[in-house]
């Protein structure tokens, strides 16, 4: 045996394991693997739900939590009452679930029907105002924020003289 080589009875650190040169075939290509790669993009379907976690903790508040829970069992009556359905929230006590938008609050800059798409006007140039769109309908009414942010202003959404939000006086003819 040459003096260089590591008896395999002997080897220690470094000389255990030296790879072979045969890995220049097994080296990685550009090509990706489909099964791996990410190839979809997570905001091309916003039409299709995606999961939203309950608002309230699971486990915390369930029987069996503790050593005691655990060896004394949970009866038959308490499983039987995890299975009843939760009441529904009561009608009315959110911000526009209320019929006709009765006692609602009301913007008076802004309208109440939503706006869909939007797209520049025709012609800037008739209005002289460049921040004027024209309503072109729902986009399966996955909107961008800025554009559900939007409502059509017909003149006609917010009739109601009520006083300025906040205690703010009226605008008036004169300046302070």
């Amino acid at each position: 045996m040459d003096r260089n080589e590591p008896d395999t009875d002997e080897a220690r650190g470094d000389d255990v394991y030296q790879p072979t040169h045969s890995d220049v075939d097994n080296r990685p290509t550009d090509e990706l693997d489909p099964d791996n790669a990410i190839v979809t993009d997570p905001l091309e379907d916003m039409s299709s739900p995606g999961y939203s976690p309950p608002e309230r903790p699971r486990g915390v508040t369930r029987h069996g939590t503790t050593q005691r829970e655990q060896r004394e069992g949970e009866s038959l009556d308490d499983r039987l009452a995890q299975e009843v359905p939760e009441d529904p929230p009561a009608e009315g006590d959110d911000i526009g679930d209320l019929p006709g938008g009765a006692g609602e609050p009301v913007d008076k800059q802004a309208g109440t029907t939503r706006a869909g798409r939007l797209a520049p006007v025709d012609s800037p140039r008739e209005t002289g105002n460049r921040t004027v769109a024209r309503d072109v309908g729902p986009d399966d009414w996955a909107a961008p924020a800025e554009e559900a942010a939007m409502h059509v202003d017909t003149g006609a959404d917010a009739t109601v003289d009520e006083p300025e939000p906040y205690g703010l006086p009226e605008e008036s003819g004169t300046e302070r």
